[in-house]
């Protein structure tokens, strides 16, 4: 409802529908135009009770119903053509310390750079999450959660001590359970589902609360960061010093990834997009008041290690806030279409790989800058979770990948999708065309369960989750046995 003008605004839901001038905004807030659904209505609520509200509504009356945080899911899974209501959590972005938890308590509507906000300038602490602040708490967090503070502090779900979640029982009732890691909650099974079971599965998140694992409070981040970039021209990079210049990345990474490490206080991401965008770039941050600029001097030489071109360098000393809040995303987005793709690397790649990857990205037929293949550092904290403690299950990887095709003409899907899906397959020929070490659910991709594209004989379900899928199967039976909360790669019951 809302108010006429000139008058206060009532707290409470909104709904917006078709032919609404406001209908278009909502419609497109997702970060992906490849997908844009029409729903007949779209929720915008401020409470756990409009959630609860909201789907008593959509299953009353048999619509289906999604979900929107931040609306950065790189998959139809909220904008699918069967989508009947969408539920839109982003005016609930309240963040404050609940004292009777414990805890940090952070609506789900409420962005990274938002959270990072509040903590920080509150009490002084974060929870180690993305590098893109526009992205929603509410999926970021269910999906895993990592970021450039990931190797000092570990996964977001490695702080997470509770989860509001609002259910839908068999009776076909919604309801909020408050779900917590402590072994006596009769509900634990569901709070660990939203250690990395992935958005969108088992009912819709309202609250996260977060505190450490061995204390009450959160990390406390640096007062200050090293902002880097490094910059190679394509046109220096012959095949020989592109290979080079890859396996020197991986093998630092093999030497510099393990728990407590000095090095785990510096985050990368190495960019390797398409000759087309000029130039290659590994961006980063390093998160220590002491000693970053050494750090930075010992990957710098690292990546030298026989290869001629020298890079352009650029680093700067940014307050810690600042530099969480501008981030380092600078993918392709809000005005493209995106497909992605993804992988965990347990040590460098091979030389076939970079071989690989220098061929596609290389290619004549293929010219667009938006084709990108990042290798984002990993491992450390993160390592030192037992893989079944929480539903992420990838706990020995060094690196994570993804493989972006981002492009403004949808009339050139085709072309795009295809140089994407041959890159991948030759990527990971040796493994049947998809990682052997896993991938990744918040880089969701509907390929891994379409025999089509993935023939490797290894179920989409197996690469996000491993073994862990058997156990989530039992709470989607337990939480959401009619079947409410789906999309392509949802978790199924049976």
């Amino acid at each position: 409802m809302t108010s006429p003008p000139g008058k206060a605004s009532v707290q409470g839901p909104v709904s917006v529908k078709p032919g609404d001038p406001r209908y278009p905004s909502l419609v497109r807030r997702g970060y992906n135009r490849r997908f844009e659904g029409r729903p007949e209505e779209i929720r915008v609520v401020r409470s756990a009770e409009d959630v609860v509200r909201a789907v008593d509504d959509a299953v009353r009356t048999g619509r289906r119903l999604a979900v929107r945080s931040g609306g950065h899911c790189f998959e139809n899974f909220v904008d699918a053509p069967d989508v009947r209501v969408v539920i839109d959590l982003s005016e609930m972005t309240a963040v404050r310390y609940d004292r009777r938890r414990r805890a940090f308590e952070v609506e789900a509507g409420a962005t990274l750079g938002e959270m990072y906000r509040r903590l920080y300038v509150g009490w002084g602490v974060t929870v180690p999450a993305g590098t893109a602040g526009s992205v929603g708490v509410g999926g970021h967090v269910s999906g895993g959660g990592y970021g450039a503070l990931c190797r000092l502090h570990g996964l977001s779900v490695d702080h997470l001590y509770a989860v509001e979640v609002v259910v839908v029982g068999r009776s076909g009732k919604a309801r909020r359970v408050v779900a917590s890691r402590e072994r006596s909650d009769p509900n634990r099974d569901l709070w660990w589902a939203h250690t990395g079971g992935g958005g969108g599965n088992f009912g819709i998140v309202t609250r996260y609360w977060f505190r450490s694992p061995s204390g009450r409070t959160l990390p406390a981040p640096p007062a200050t960061v090293l902002d880097f970039t490094l910059s190679w021209p394509w046109e220096r990079l012959d095949r020989e010093t592109f290979v080079r210049l890859v396996r020197n990345y991986g093998e630092w990474g093999e030497r510099n990834s393990a728990p407590g490490s000095p090095a785990c206080a510096l985050y990368a991401e190495f960019s390797l997009s398409t000759r087309s965008a000029g130039h290659i770039t590994l961006n980063g941050q390093v998160a220590a008041d002491s000693g970053a600029t050494r750090l930075l001097d010992d990957l710098t030489t690292a990546l030298g290690g026989g290869v001629k071109v020298r890079p352009a360098r650029q680093a700067s000393t940014l307050p810690w806030l600042t530099a969480a809040i501008h981030g380092l995303d600078d993918a392709p987005g809000p005005f493209y279409s995106i497909k992605i793709k993804s992988g965990y690397q347990r040590r460098r790649f091979t030389d076939r790989q970079a071989a690989a990857l220098h061929r596609h990205l290389t290619r004549s037929d293929y010219d667009h800058p938006g084709g990108t293949v990042f290798v984002n550092t990993y491992g450390g904290q993160v390592n030192t979770v037992r893989p079944g403690a929480t539903a992420t299950a990838h706990r020995d990887s060094i690196f994570k990948i993804g493989f972006l095709a981002g492009w403004e003409d949808a009339a050139e899907e085709a072309r795009h999708l295809a140089w994407i899906r041959e890159l991948y397959r030759d990527f990971y020929a040796d493994s049947g065309g998809v990682p052997a070490d896993g991938a990744f659910i918040n880089y969701p991709d509907s390929d891994l369960a379409d025999p089509t594209w993935n023939g490797s004989g290894i179920p989409w379900h197996t690469l996000y989750y491993k073994d862990g899928y058997a156990r989530l199967q039992q709470v989607k039976r337990r939480w959401d046995p009619r079947g409410v909360f789906r999309h392509a790669l949802s978790v199924r019951s049976s």
